[in-house]
């Protein structure tokens, strides 16, 4: 006899095992009718799952952001369905959900066209409209292996193999199309009706360049028709704004295929660059910050001894010299700590705040490059600030102080901010980090700024602020931390006499603000639709001669103007 208890705290109880649907009709018709999955104990399942004993129950409709995920993953189940009744010869990837979206990889030797896509929709539409049931079966592994045997799916039975032999997936029926996912899904397609179908494009398995590549169908859906044609509209505007094309517009830089991922700067868009720098630094001046330069390459043996090499030497180019191999440096904190090591310091340096335009390189895969938004050379307005555990609080207050400062110069208003805090594999102590996520917390309400927290996405070596600035299209664009280090000054020997006259090791806070230079310039191409602020515009003034009897007084207004 389970014992329900609803979010408003009111509670039901039942006579045998319910659903969350049975619990949802039990409520009312309507209610039942909306109905897309449950949350049990925080858990998301199916609206079919069985619930046995007391537990805490919310019902899952379209207007709840869960609801709309579950949509989502649903319509990549629907377009699977639809490309096997199409082309029943194409082997199923994966399909999970995206940022306002889904997308399914598909291994199939014909090139999809726009023609196939469009056709591709209309089949998804048709399959949607008749509003069939998903039916979901729990199976042993073995079972489920023997179901994707018979049904000849590589991609599903190489996942199978990395599931524990104990587990029992979840097979969703959509007629007789079969899909394997941990779920949950709608429990009718009655839910699937508002998708568009976007683009195609390469991908490889696994994210692996030594697998095969497949073909990537991404698509986005929405709780209702509104909802999709308001989406539609943003990305329209969003494609006029295109940093990428107003970058060639104005002649700002361009790419190449013998450099991918960098950037080719013209002299219109060096010089918003370059104004950008000045920015920053007067903002330096004004937080006293010292300004540094570290090298950009570096022997490998400091990054393993930083931790770098174990996380992100796949990331990293790296070259050889005199049988020694170095790394070109992906981030800059080593270098500054190799600064701070210079001579001894003392508890009095403290906090000593060290900043850098640091030119950083990352080998990201060739398939996420975009213009500026993603590369792989790019400049860092980045700081890190050594001081003691007491001196945490403030030295983020002020670095909030910049960032909003900051932000709001470029006209950006509304800031989302997350305080991530300790994850289950972490270095220091409880009382450690119980100390250093208050720091941070009471910096935060300090200056009256409404946060969320994010337990356990702290980094290993301390917890961070993210800020996140909304664009005019309402777009998110995570640009500003500020995150302690516990754990780097430890590992590179970085330390300072205290006040007992013994060594202490500093606390690091990595600090950056606008983040990578070239990713905020295409923000603000977008933010700005190539309309810049006059002093950050690369052509300010045009001087203008009507007949050739003015153009000396032209050249004259132009040289005093110069």
């Amino acid at each position: 006899m389970p014992v329900i208890t609803l979010p408003d705290g009111s509670q039901r109880q039942f006579e045998n095992p319910v659903s969350t649907m049975d619990i949802a009709a039990d409520i009312g018709p309507g209610l039942a009718k909306a109905c897309i999955a449950g949350r049990v104990n925080g858990e998301r399942v199916d609206a079919c799952e069985l619930i046995s004993e007391d537990a805490q129950v919310a019902i899952i409709t379209a207007k709840d952001e869960d609801g709309l995920e579950i949509i989502r993953h649903s319509c990549a189940h629907l377009l699977g369905h639809a490309i096997k009744q199409m082309w029943p010869e194409t082997k199923m990837a994966i399909g999970p959900t995206i940022d306002n979206g889904f997308y399914y990889d598909i291994d199939l030797e014909h090139s999809l066209t726009q023609e196939d896509i469009e056709n591709l929709e209309k089949r998804m539409k048709a399959l949607a409209k008749t509003n069939y049931d998903v039916v979901k079966k729990t199976v042993p592994l073995a079972e489920a292996k023997a179901v994707f045997e018979q049904r000849e799916e590589p991609y599903k039975l190489e996942i199978i193999e990395g599931i524990e032999a104990s587990a029992t997936p979840g097979l969703y029926h959509h007629e007789e199309y079969v899909d394997m996912c941990r779920g949950p899904h709608v429990p009718n397609m009655k839910f699937c009706h508002h998708f568009k179908l976007m683009k195609v494009a390469g991908a490889y398995w696994r994210g692996d360049s030594k697998n095969k590549m497949l073909q990537r169908v991404y698509g986005t859906a929405w709780a209702d028709k509104k909802q999709l044609a308001a989406y539609l509209k943003r990305l329209e505007e969003a494609a006029k704004r295109d940093h990428r094309k107003i970058g060639k517009q104005l002649d700002l830089y361009h790419m190449q295929e013998e450099a991918p991922g960098m950037v080719f700067w013209h002299d219109s868009g060096w010089t918003i660059f370059r104004q950008l720098e000045t920015y920053v630094r007067e903002q330096l001046t004004k937080y006293d910050y010292q300004e540094v330069k570290a090298p950009q390459i570096m022997d490998r043996s400091l990054w393993e001894q930083s931790g770098h090499w174990d996380k992100y030497s796949d990331a990293m180019f790296t070259t050889q010299s005199e049988s020694r191999e170095y790394a070109v440096k992906p981030m800059n904190c080593p270098g500054h700590i190799q600064i701070f090591n210079q001579g001894l310091k003392s508890y009095r340096d403290l906090p000593l705040r060290m900043a850098e335009f640091g030119s950083c390189h990352r080998n990201e895969p060739s398939g996420s490059l975009h213009g500026l938004m993603r590369v792989r050379g790019f400049t860092q307005d980045d700081a890190h600030i050594f001081c003691t555990e007491d001196q945490i609080q403030d030295e983020v207050a002020s670095c909030i102080d910049m960032v909003y400062e900051t932000y709001k110069t470029f006209g950006f208003e509304e800031i989302e901010v997350k305080l991530s805090t300790r994850p289950e594999q972490r270095v220091g102590d409880d009382e450690t980090w119980d100390k250093s996520e208050k720091a941070l917390a009471d910096a935060l309400t300090s200056k009256g700024i409404e946060f969320s927290y994010l337990p356990g996405e702290g980094a290993f070596y301390g917890p961070k602020i993210e800020f996140t600035l909304h664009d005019c299209l309402d777009r998110a664009w995570q640009c500003g931390t500020v995150q302690l280090d516990f754990s780097m000054p430890g590992r590179l020997s970085a330390s300072f006499v205290g006040e007992d006259n013994e060594r202490h090791v500093p606390v690091m806070i990595h600090r950056a603000i606008l983040g990578s230079l070239e990713r905020f310039i295409g923000i603000l191409t977008e933010e700005y639709s190539g309309f810049f602020p006059t002093w950050l515009a690369p052509r300010q003034v045009v001087v203008m001669n009507i007949t050739d009897k003015q153009a000396d007084f032209v050249h004259q207004v132009v040289k005093k103007l110069k």
